[in-house]
């Protein structure tokens, strides 16, 4: 079993190829690829984290979005985006969050559609994975985009954000949200300590 990760696949949506210069002649051939692309990285007995905007329209596309979602394999879960419709969330997710905490190996990530700039337990080395912006920020030390425009519209795992996080800098931000710190991963608060670990607690 192994954890996957992508963000705002956006399939069914039109405009959604000029607004992020996608390289697709129309949503059949965009959607077709990123759905081949899925098929060939994850398995049946794998899980698929959704973080946010799974597809796109109103209630006539629910039976093409159906269609979709079947043939994506994996234990699928949603992270909701502010494009994923009420219904979207009655697909057959294995479950269906805002936010979420998970521990993916040794490596703990903090799950939300839209970055963050700090989050419970990132002076510890939590990882935020984010979408919603597309191809317009990658991300920074400890947040990083899993969008598919970001990733050769394929899903991701663990050991790629970790490698992709850090060749990033640092947020501009960090410091003034957890001063103290200096690289945005892994530092300890020595007034923390005796604290557990996990992110939650």
């Amino acid at each position: 079993m192994a954890h996957f990760y992508t963000a705002d696949l956006h399939l069914n949506h039109t405009a959604i190829i000029g607004f992020c210069n996608r390289p697709f002649a129309d949503t059949g051939v965009m959607d077709q690829t990123i759905l081949q692309n899925l098929e060939a990285a994850v398995g049946w007995d794998d899980d698929l984290w959704m973080v946010g905007d799974y597809g796109f329209g109103g209630s006539a596309a629910r039976d093409y979005l159906e269609r979709c979602f079947q043939r994506i394999p994996g234990r699928k879960h949603l992270i909701l985006g502010n494009h994923d419709k009420p219904w979207i969330k009655t697909l057959g997710w294995a479950s269906v969050h805002d936010i979420v905490s998970l521990q993916d190996g040794d490596q703990w990530f903090l799950l939300c559609h839209y970055p963050m700039i700090t989050w419970n337990h990132a002076r510890r080395g939590a990882v935020q994975l984010f979408g919603h912006v597309h191809n317009s920020w990658r991300g920074s030390r400890n947040a990083v985009n899993v969008g598919v425009d970001v990733w050769s519209f394929r899903p991701v795992q663990a050991t790629d954000i970790l490698r992709r996080a850090q060749t990033m800098a640092v947020n501009r931000h960090w410091a003034d949200v957890e001063p103290g710190t200096a690289t945005g991963i892994a530092e300890e608060d020595a007034s923390e300590t005796g604290a557990s670990s996990r992110p939650g607690k």
